[in-house]
C-alpha cells in the first residue's frame, strides 16, 4: 500500500531564516502571535481581488454608455481581468515561492492599486481593457500568496479548517456584495468610484503587510516562463473564440480558428508541465480525485455564478428598469444568507466532511438557478427572484469554503503554492469561460429578457455537471483519503 501525501504543515516550522532581502522579522517555529490580524490582511486583501471580479457588472450600463462600449467590449470589461488573473495564476504562486510570499505579496498590492486607478480613469474601450488587464496581472501575484500564506500560517487541523472556511466565505462574499456596493457607488457616485477606492485600501495593506506579516526565506529555482506564456495565451485564444460565437456562430473563421489556436496551446502546455523540471502546474497534482474533482467543480461553479452577477444585474436594470444601487441590493438576499451560512461551515465540515458539504452545496445552488429560469417581466421580484437567491446564498454558502479545502487536499508540502494557485486558476478560469460561453448561449435570443433566461438555462446545466464532478471524484477520492490515513 503506497505511503499518504503528507499534508501541508507550517511553512515556518520548514523555513530557514530569512535572507536579507525579505527583510522583517524571522518566521519563528510556533504560529505568529498576531495571526488573526494576519489572516484578517490576507482575507481583506483577497476580498478587494473577488470585489473588483464583480464590481463593474453594476456599472456596466453606464460604462457602456460613457465609453459607447461594444457588446464584445462589454465581455472584454469583465474577462480581460479574469483571463490574465487566471492564466498568470500558476505564475504568481511559483513566484511568491522563489522571491519571497512577503515581498510578492506587497509587490502585487502596489501594482494592483496602480491598476485600479488607471481603470477609474480610463477614457476609452482600448483603456479600459488594457487596464483591467494590469489588474489581472496584480490579482494573480496576490491571490495565490494569499492562499499559501494560509497554508504556511496556520497548522493542519481546526486552526486550518477555520481559516480556508472564512477564505472560501470571502471569495462568495467578496462576489456578491461587490454588486451591492457597486451598485450603491455607480448610483450615489460614479461607476469610477469603486476602483478608486482600492487605491487608499491598497496602501493601507501594503503598510500592515510590512509591520504584520512575517518574512519567509527565498528558495533556489527557475520560472516557468514557457508555462505561464502558453497557458495565458492558449486560454486567450480559447475564449476570444467563445466570445466571438455570438456575432456569427460556431462555423464562422474568427470562432473556430482561434478555438482550435488555443486548444492547440493548450496541449503545449500540458506537454511543457510534464517536462520542465520546475513547473507551474505540476501534472502529479492531478493524480488526487478529490483535486481533480474539486478542480473541475470549481471551475463550473464559479464560472456559473460570475455570469449569474453578470446576467442578473442586466436582467434588473434593463427587464425591471431598476436604477445600479437597486440591482445591487436585489442581491443582497443572498449575500446575507450566504454569509449567515458560511459561519456554520467550520462545524459541519468537522461532522460531515468537505465532499458532503461541496456536494449538498452545489446540489441547493443547481435547484437555485434552475428556479431563477422561470423568472419574467410578468413577476414581481419577491415571487420570481426572492426565494432563488436565498436557495443560491445558501448553496454558495455551504459550498465555497470546503471546494477550497479539497482544491488543497493531501498536497505535498512541496506543491503548496502550487495547489493553492491551482484552486484560484480554476475559479478565475472558470470566471472568464462563464461569461464567454453563458454569452454566446444567449447570443440567438431576440430579446434581452430572453437571453438572461437562455443564460440562466445554460448555467444551470453547467452547476449540474459540477455536481456529477463532486459525486464521481470529490466524494471518493476523499473516502479514499481517509481510508489510507486507517490503514497507514
Amino acid at each position: 500500500m503506497p505511503e499518504p501525501e503528507p499534508a501541508l504543515e507550517p511553512a515556518d516550522a520548514r523555513r530557514k531564516p530569512a535572507s536579507p532581502s525579505d527583510s522583517g522579522s524571522a518566521p519563528t517555529v510556533e504560529r505568529p502571535r498576531h495571526s488573526d490580524m494576519i489572516l484578517g490582511i490576507i482575507l481583506v486583501s483577497y476580498f478587494m481581488i473577488v470585489l473588483n471580479n464583480s464590481i463593474i457588472f453594476t456599472g456596466l450600463p453606464q460604462i457602456r454608455a460613457e465609453l459607447n462600449l461594444s457588446t464584445s467590449g462589454m465581455a472584454w470589461a469583465q474577462n480581460a481581468f479574469t483571463l490574465i488573473f487566471g492564466g498568470l495564476l500558476p505564475l504568481g504562486a511559483r513566484v511568491g515561492d522563489l522571491l519571497g510570499r512577503r515581498r510578492v505579496f506587497v509587490s502585487g498590492l502596489i501594482l494592483f492599486g496602480v491598476a485600479s486607478f488607471l481603470v477609474g480613469a480610463a477614457q476609452t474601450e482600448t483603456w479600459l481593457i488594457a487596464a483591467r488587464a494590469l489588474q489581472g496581472v496584480g490579482a494573480a501575484v496576490v491571490a495565490p500568496s494569499s492562499l499559501s500564506l494560509i497554508t504556511a500560517i496556520f497548522p493542519a487541523g481546526p486552526a486550518r479548517t477555520r481559516a480556508v472556511a472564512a477564505y472560501g466565505t470571502t471569495a462568495g462574499l467578496g462576489a456578491s456584495l461587490g454588486m451591492v456596493i457597486g451598485g450603491a457607488l455607480a448610483s450615489w457616485v460614479s461607476w469610477r468610484a469603486g476602483f478608486f477606492i482600492n487605491v487608499p485600501l491598497a496602501v493601507l495593506l501594503i503598510i500592515a503587510a510590512l509591520l504584520r506579516l512575517p518574512a519567509f526565506a527565498t528558495v533556489k529555482g527557475r520560472f516557468d516562463v514557457v508555462g505561464a506564456a502558453t497557458s495565458t495565451v492558449g486560454m486567450g485564444a480559447l475564449v476570444y473564440g467563445i466570445i466571438n460565437v455570438g456575432d456569427g456562430g460556431w462555423t464562422v473563421p474568427q470562432v473556430w480558428m482561434p478555438m482550435m489556436a488555443g486548444l492547440l496551446v493548450l496541449a503545449l502546455f500540458a506537454l511543457t508541465e510534464w517536462r520542465a523540471k520546475e513547473p507551474i502546474m505540476p501534472l502529479r497534482l492531478f493524480a488526487s480525485a478529490q483535486r481533480s474533482g474539486a478542480a473541475i467543480a470549481r471551475l463550473l461553479f464559479a464560472g456559473t455564478m460570475i455570469a449569474f452577477y453578470f446576467f442578473g444585474t442586466q436582467y434588473f436594470q434593463g427587464v425591471y428598469g431598476w436604477t445600479p444601487l437597486q440591482a445591487g441590493l436585489g442581491f443582497l438576499p443572498m449575500s446575507l444568507v450566504q454569509f449567515a451560512v458560511s459561519l456554520t461551515v467550520a462545524r459541519l465540515t468537522a461532522r460531515f466532511g468537505n465532499a458532503a458539504l461541496v456536494t449538498a452545496g452545489l446540489i441547493v445552488t443547481t435547484v437555485g438557478l434552475g428556479w431563477m429560469t422561470q423568472i419574467s417581466s410578468d413577476t414581481s421580484f419577491l415571487i420570481g427572484a426572492a426565494g432563488p437567491l436565498i436557495l443560491l446564498g445558501i448553496g454558495q454558502g455551504i459550498a465555497f469554503g470546503p471546494l477550497t479545502a479539497a482544491g488543497i487536499a493531501d498536497a505535498r508540502t512541496e506543491d503548496a503554492g502550487a495547489a493553492s494557485g491551482l484552486v484560484n486558476t480554476a475559479h478565475q478560469l472558470g470566471s472568464t469561460l462563464g461569461v464567454a460561453i453563458l454569452t454566446s448561449v444567449a447570443a440567438s435570443a431576440v430579446t434581452l429578457e430572453d437571453q438572461i433566461v437562455d443564460a440562466f438555462i445554460g448555467g444551470t446545466v453547467m452547476l449540474a455537471l459540477s455536481v456529477v464532478a463532486a459525486l464521481v471524484l470529490i466524494v471518493p477520492g476523499e473516502f479514499a483519503s481517509r481510508r489510507r490515513v486507517r490503514i497507514n
